[in-house]
């Protein structure tokens, strides 16, 4: 056996993520406000990629075709899909070179968005930015950034008549206050931060204390009840051991509260509204983040024929294309012998960058079509009569129905939203894990039983309070097989307290003649 180097041919299959593919996919799982981000940044680093100045109600045309790119895509309108009443399957099929080249990578786990989740209003706007030339500006673009609460304690930190050595642990202090109004470092690690005795650093914190929101610099919420008491000149000391017992308000034991307070039962009424008419968190009076509005990336609406429209929302859609003309112009001066070999490799980088954008975002808006449409003719029975009737779903599903790999069906549905006529929901709301029938028969939607749980805590009386088990037997009543356990993580992933405080609770509220 000879030891040395040698020369061996082998064949093999390997996947490469060229450049253009990583785009494609980097594209795919961007949300509405990200990718117009990403366009605007491109329109202004790319001289051949414009925008396109057409009727927002002209078909998209495919990409240019340029000396390396083909265009194969046909124009067309291919922005709208109608499902027929007999949920017959798709009929378009839209394939290209890299919708299905993505790696066999693991899929990240689905989260199922709680039954009470917010939705959206439809009027929330379109994700389209105006000028004040056109006729209706934006106005919400000229708005003036407000004052943060750093900048707001650092204001009120200046006009403080302190020594420096304060001011400068005072402004640490400020620095560890989250969004909130809470401190979120302690008070004797600061000190050892800062090498400070621990003495001058609650001197500090008492500084802060007397800034404007009151409650802010708060270490817990007891704490910051009981600087908004203070400031109120009301914190006696029947409401100082009613701050210190929030555990028992919490659980509104009131027959200990009185107890531990020594007041009747008209006082401790008393106090706890005075309680709840404080604020918890002071911070967020300063909260200048924008909300931005959801923009739904597709409409799903009725048919005339009883079935489903899912129609791409086109002011979501960015419009640019690549300009051929300059392209020409510029590329035949490079051939007369008119620019230096760089200037040429970068008009044809660019060149080849604008096309195969066009061609990523008109791909992204194909795929986002057949994914939603795929996910209405699954899911017909919710948007007909309700999340009672939203079935169990997964990623492979849809994938096997659509001819795309599991990887891209949840880059497709990450972020993009979905308006119909029950609300505005994110793709991924869909997706949901299956339940067990009692029966033997079809499986029933996670999402779905919790509807029916939240229906029946609602429905409830005060005398008769549900506990869990109870709940389990009126869900295997229904046909619903679901253990003890998995009803009180659904119910405390509602939000909803256990059967021994709503029942307090369902109490309270009664009339005194009634509860008693």
């Amino acid at each position: 056996m000879s030891i040395g180097p040698k020369l061996m041919m082998r064949q093999s299959q390997a996947l490469v993520m060229t450049p253009q593919l990583l785009q494609a996919i980097k594209l795919l799982q961007l949300s509405t406000v990200e990718l117009q981000s990403y366009v605007e940044a491109e329109l202004e680093r790319n001289p051949l990629l414009e925008r396109d100045n057409r009727a927002d109600d002209a078909p998209i045309a495919p990409a240019e075709a340029g000396p390396d790119i083909p265009a194969t895509a046909e124009p067309g309108d291919w922005a709208r899909e109608e499902l027929p009443a007999d949920r017959g399957t798709l009929e378009r099929e839209t394939g290209t070179d890299f919708e299905n080249a993505f790696p066999d990578e693991a899929v990240p786990d689905q989260t199922v968005p709680s039954a009470d989740s917010p939705f959206w209003n439809l009027a929330g706007g379109s994700g389209r930015g105006m000028s004040l030339d056109d006729d209706n500006p934006n106005i919400e673009a000229y708005v003036s950034a407000g004052t943060t609460l750093h900048a707001h304690l650092e204001n009120q930190l200046g006009c403080t008549d302190t020594d420096d050595l304060t001011r400068m642990i005072a402004g640490q202090i400020i620095d560890r206050i989250d969004q909130t109004g809470y401190l979120t470092e302690p008070l004797d690690g600061l000190a050892e931060r800062l090498g400070v005795p621990l003495a001058r650093c609650e001197l500090a914190l008492s500084i802060v204390h007397g800034f404007e929101p009151t409650g802010i610099g708060a270490r817990d919420l007891a704490e910051c009840l009981r600087l908004q008491l203070r400031e109120r000149d009301r914190l006696d000391p029947a409401m100082a051991a009613l701050v210190g017992h929030l555990d028992l308000l919490a659980r509104r034991d009131f027959a200990a509260l009185r107890k531990v307070c020594g007041v009747d039962e008209e006082d401790l009424a008393d106090m706890i509204a005075e309680i709840r008419r404080l604020d918890p968190k002071p911070g967020l009076v300063f909260g200048t983040e924008p909300i931005e509005p959801v923009t739904p990336d597709v409409f799903v609406r009725p048919a005339a024929d009883g079935g489903w429209q899912v129609e791409l929302n086109a002011e979501a859609l960015p419009r640019v294309v690549a300009n051929k003309t300059f392209y020409a112009r510029i590329a035949g001066k490079g051939r007369e012998g008119g620019q230096d070999k760089e200037v040429r490799a970068f008009i044809d980088e660019a060149w080849t960058n604008a096309n195969w954008i066009v061609r990523s975002l008109e791909q992204r808006a194909r795929t986002i079509l057949k994914v939603a449409t795929e996910i209405v003719r699954q899911q017909d029975g919710f948007f007909a009569h309700g999340v009672a009737h939203l079935r169990p779903l997964n990623l492979k599903t849809v994938a096997d129905q659509v001819s795309l790999h599991e990887s891209t069906i949840s880059r497709v549905t990450a972020n993009k939203f979905m308006a119909t006529p029950r609300g505005v929901f994110e793709m991924k709301y869909f997706f949901t894990t299956a339940i067990a029938s009692a029966d033997g028969g079809a499986s029933v939607s996670s999402e779905a039983v919790r509807f029916r749980i939240r229906q029946l805590i609602e429905a409830e009386e005060p005398g008769a309070v549900l506990s869990d088990d109870a709940i389990v037997e009126r869900l295997r009543a229904m046909g619903i097989e679901i253990a003890r356990r998995t009803v009180a993580k659904y119910r405390e992933g509602l939000g909803i307290a256990s059967s021994a405080i709503r029942r307090r609770e369902k109490l309270a509220a009664l009339p005194r003649a009634q509860a008693s």
